[in-house]
């Protein structure tokens, strides 16, 4: 399928994960992003959800874009998807086999490492799952692979060592640091396509700004719409988890926003 222009989020929805992903479904949401990462995502949650737009035929598989990602257990809770004794390679086998059968899939559209192992660089372990990231894509089980929650120097020792690069780059995007400027932009020199999330939560101040207030005002829009119609607009593909479903409404509405040249370079300059 296509690449969708906005993925709706699955994160912190718990029980309500399985209505709160049919409702996106309906409406109009066509990218799902989910993590086997019991901690924080409701994975089986998502695939009942699924299934049900699926048997009401609001949508098909062939519909959608399903995104979901390896956890290493520093970042899982007792809830492993995999055993916690194998080594790295055969844990990502059993995450992703996991996943395809919580998503009801045989595949899904992108595979991500939901962090690297070190916050300070690249590493060994990193090496080794993401090998077996690209054996679960040679497979046939994901169609494209990306990573999460990186630096830019992560991103360069990554290529450094003859990777082969992500397709994706999800990063918690904060207007502060330039909306991310540098890994962005390294993203972009590589056809890296960049997604961003918290682009609400992690930017009060943006959203309180009185230059997106303006431009909102002038719009006829929210302020909301205007961080995601910026975002679409410089390059990234956007992330909500809004569960509320006048904010989904409004959030697919921004793609029809137009800002011009000039909105552009003063939010990107906003903060940052």
């Amino acid at each position: 399928m296509t690449l969708p222009d906005f993925l709706y989020g699955t994160a912190w929805k718990e029980e309500r994960t399985p209505s709160l992903t049919e409702l996106a479904l309906r409406m109009g949401f066509r990218g799902i992003d989910t993590a086997n990462q019991r901690r924080h995502y409701f994975e089986a949650g998502v695939g009942r959800g699924l299934a049900a737009a699926y048997r009401a035929g609001v949508v098909t598989r062939a519909d959608l874009f399903l995104q979901t990602k390896f956890t290493d257990q520093r970042g899982q809770d007792h809830r492993l998807p995999y055993d916690p004794k194998a080594d790295l390679s055969t844990q990502v086998a059993q995450s992703m086999a996991s996943s395809l059968e919580h998503l009801g899939t045989n595949h899904v559209d992108s595979y991500v490492l939901h962090g690297p192992a070190s916050g300070h660089g690249w590493t060994d372990d990193d090496a080794e799952v993401w090998a077996a990231m690209v054996k679960e894509r040679d497979g046939g089980r994901t169609r494209l692979l990306g990573v999460s929650n990186v630096s830019w120097r992560h991103l360069q020792q990554m290529l450094a060592t003859g990777a082969e690069a992500p397709h994706f780059v999800q990063n918690r995007c904060f207007a502060r640091q330039g909306w991310d400027r540098d890994v962005r932009s390294f993203c972009t020199a590589r056809t890296i396509v960049y997604q961003g999330f918290s682009l609400l939560t992690a930017n009060p101040e943006a959203l309180h700004h009185r230059l997106i207030a303006g431009i909102a005002v002038q719009k006829s829009a929210t302020p909301a719409q205007v961080v995601f119609r910026f975002a679409q607009s410089v390059g990234m593909l956007p992330l909500t988890g809004t569960s509320d479903p006048e904010h989904m409404k409004l959030d697919l509405a921004s793609r029809e926003l137009a800002l011009s040249a000039d909105e552009l370079r003063a939010i990107e300059s906003l903060v940052g």
